[in-house]
């Protein structure tokens, strides 16, 4: 554990400022989210494009220390992704390596989770419980052969844990060649979590018409995995345990936290 609760620096690109008091700036608020997360989007500026809008990607990838793999979330951590060997995104990474003064490709990673829907008497005054983060850094590619086994298996364990030795590993030289993990080096982030009820005006909530017509409260939300189907090639007679507990174990916190995020 972390010996205090370390935040990420405030610079104007990262500091939050509308409703101030959700911001969270803490990287084990900040990591949690993005290592609970099935997908993360990726934005960054291609120098090399009259393209006048920056690019934004869906990419799986998860935060983690190859230097210190027991690190915990609220401890400095690099954020792998996972990536063809070609791609545009990791070419310009190469590009921007190729520098020995850079730092690295800049790029921007965002994800978030809907914990609700708030339904108020209002249109205004509807909103979503959720929770969001986004990091800044500079990508540069994993070449150390033992680096990039560790941020793979970091990956395929971020989405089901424990299904990187459940299958046929290690890649072979194929499937080395062919994928390309970045390693982002984060300068800085920020979070975003609004939890609670409905927030209604005091003449509408004072309107009898108002509040015996409409109805208020929140919808919650949380992803729900359900039973595997098995390929049709399967031979494995039955799920594995690590699976199905992962599954089960995964739908019973989702709704357990959808749930607490309704409290005020």
């Amino acid at each position: 554990m972390p010996l205090r609760n370390l935040q990420y620096p405030k610079h104007p690109y990262n500091t939050v400022k509308r409703y101030k008091d959700r911001a969270d700036y803490s990287l084990s608020t900040i990591h949690s989210i993005f290592n609970t997360s099935p997908l993360l989007h990726i934005s960054f500026v291609d120098p090399n494009s009259d393209v006048p809008f920056p690019s934004s990607l869906p990419m799986i990838g998860r935060l983690g220390s190859f230097t210190n793999p027991s690190a915990d979330l609220g401890e400095v951590l690099d954020l792998y992704l996972h990536a063809y060997v070609s791609s545009r995104l990791v070419n310009l990474v190469r590009e921007a390596s190729n520098s020995p003064e850079s730092k690295g490709f800049p790029v921007t990673v965002s994800t978030a989770h809907v914990d609700g829907i708030v339904l108020a008497l209002t249109p205004n005054a509807h909103s979503y419980n959720y929770r969001s983060a986004t990091v800044f850094g500079y990508a540069t590619l994993v070449t150390d052969v033992e680096e990039k086994l560790y941020a793979m298996q970091l990956i395929t364990d971020g989405v089901v844990p424990g299904r990187w030795e459940n299958t046929r590993v290690p890649p072979n030289k194929g499937e080395m060649a062919s994928t390309a993990v970045v390693r982002v080096k984060i300068v800085s982030g920020s979070g975003k979590v609004r939890s609670g009820g409905c927030h209604d005006d005091r003449g509408d909530l004072e309107s009898e018409e108002v509040t015996g017509r409409v109805w208020a409260g929140v919808v919650p939300v949380w992803t729900m995995y359900g039973e595997p189907v098995p390929a049709g090639y399967n031979r494995v007679a039955e799920v594995p345990a690590y699976l199905e507990e992962w599954r089960k174990e995964g739908n019973r916190g989702r709704e357990e936290l959808a749930k607490e995020a309704m409290k005020e």
